[in-house]
């Protein structure tokens, strides 16, 4: 018989072999029960969080949120565009006349000019002389006139005693005819010599604004000499807008917009004066051309966006914090009858200080959120709260 000894302090217990078997079972069965219910416990742990955090606390309260019914509003409807900025009456200056050396250059871009001001001057002594030269002609063929005429008067004096002919009369009537048409000559080539010389002097063809000069004292010019200055006439400017095809149907001449030039917070109105009968069929794109005044900010060759209002429409007007987007697009979140949410999707119209122009999706009479729309989510039962003024 088989027998085991175990010292347990002071004290020594005899073990024999069924015993120690049972003493060992008892072990396993005693750690498999301990498993098994930590097993169990975490089991119950995860279920119970789980079902914590999807469970509503007790005596929750549904949120209370701000909805509005805007109804319909008037809304103009605008066209957005870009485009360079230009002169819209660009008018270059050269060389009129013969041409010669330039003595003085008597503008800079930048000047107002009136019509007919001089804007460089040329080199004139040989015209000068040429004038004088004239001018001395026509006192000569005056003085012939001046004789002719008074041959005549005594040849007619002289007719009644028998002493001239009436043939005589006749020739010296037609050498003085012929003396007067050689006074009317000369003062001719002396008024065309005097225009010329004028030409020489570079003027404003009308009243403008001087926007380049390509000129300086002491170049020689001649006609083909190329273009000496650009000028705005009456300084009126205008902006080149590109416009996509579906909106330049839409413009007419006399739509009002607003330009802004690029690196400038200067609004501008002006007025569509002419929609481009073609459309470019590389780009799909119209020109509209926008009148302005004249303004500092306003540089020709520059860049510009603008805004072209096109009519006016009804639709809902909603702030800004209603409307939501995400990768399917633009909605807001409305109340039903159940006081739960619902998503609807919209078209988004124009934007402006007044709100968001909702062209599609609803009527206005819905009960739509005007905020907090990020923290609802469909179906979540609300209290709505119609907003102030509403």
């Amino acid at each position: 018989m088989n027998y085991e000894t175990q010292v347990l302090g002071d004290s020594t217990i005899i073990m024999d072999g069924d015993d120690r078997r049972r003493s060992r079972k008892k072990l396993i069965i005693g750690a498999g029960v301990a498993v098994a219910l930590v097993a169990a416990a975490v089991a119950i742990s995860m279920r119970g969080g789980g079902d914590t955090a999807a469970a509503p606390a007790p005596g929750a309260v549904a949120p209370v949120v701000t909805v509005t019914s805007p109804g319909q509003s008037t809304v103009a409807r605008t066209v957005s565009a870009t485009g360079s900025l230009a002169a819209r009456v660009d008018m270059p200056v050269g060389v009129v006349g013969e041409g010669g050396m330039v003595t003085r250059v008597l503008v800079q871009p930048g000047d107002w000019v009136r019509a007919g001001q001089t804007l460089a001057t040329i080199e004139r002594s040989v015209q000068s002389e040429q004038v004088r030269s004239l001018a001395a002609q026509v006192e000569v063929a005056r003085a012939d006139a001046k004789l002719a005429q008074a041959q005549l008067d005594r040849a007619k004096a002289l007719v009644g005693r028998g002493f001239i002919s009436a043939a005589d009369i006749d020739q010296r009537t037609a050498t003085r005819d012929q003396a007067e048409a050689r006074v009317r000559v000369a003062q001719a080539q002396l008024a065309e010599q005097r225009a010329r010389t004028g030409r020489l002097d570079i003027k404003a063809p009308a009243a403008g604004l001087v926007l380049t000069r390509s000129v300086e004292p002491g170049q020689i010019v001649q006609a083909g000499s190329g273009v000496l200055f650009r000028m705005a006439k009456d300084g009126e400017m205008e902006m080149q807008a590109q416009v996509a095809e579906g909106d330049l149907a839409t413009l007419r001449p006399g739509n009002s917009a607003t330009v802004t030039p690029i690196g400038s917070d200067t609004q501008v109105a002006g007025r569509v004066w002419q929609v481009s009968p073609v459309v470019d069929p590389q780009t799909r794109q119209g020109i509209a051309r926008i009148a302005v005044p004249y303004n500092r900010a306003i540089r020709p060759g520059g860049f510009a966006s603008a805004t072209i209002t096109s009519g006016s429409g009804s639709a809902p007007l909603l702030p800004e914090s209603a409307v939501q987007s995400d990768p399917k697009g633009s909605f807001v979140y409305i109340v039903n009858g159940k006081n739960q949410v619902e998503r609807r999707d919209v078209s988004v119209g124009q934007v402006s200080d007044a709100g968001v122009a909702i062209t599609g999706g609803i009527t206005g009479t819905e009960k739509i959120v005007t905020s907090a729309g990020a923290f609802l989510t469909p179906g979540q039962k609300v209290r709505p709260e119609l907003a102030k003024g509403r």
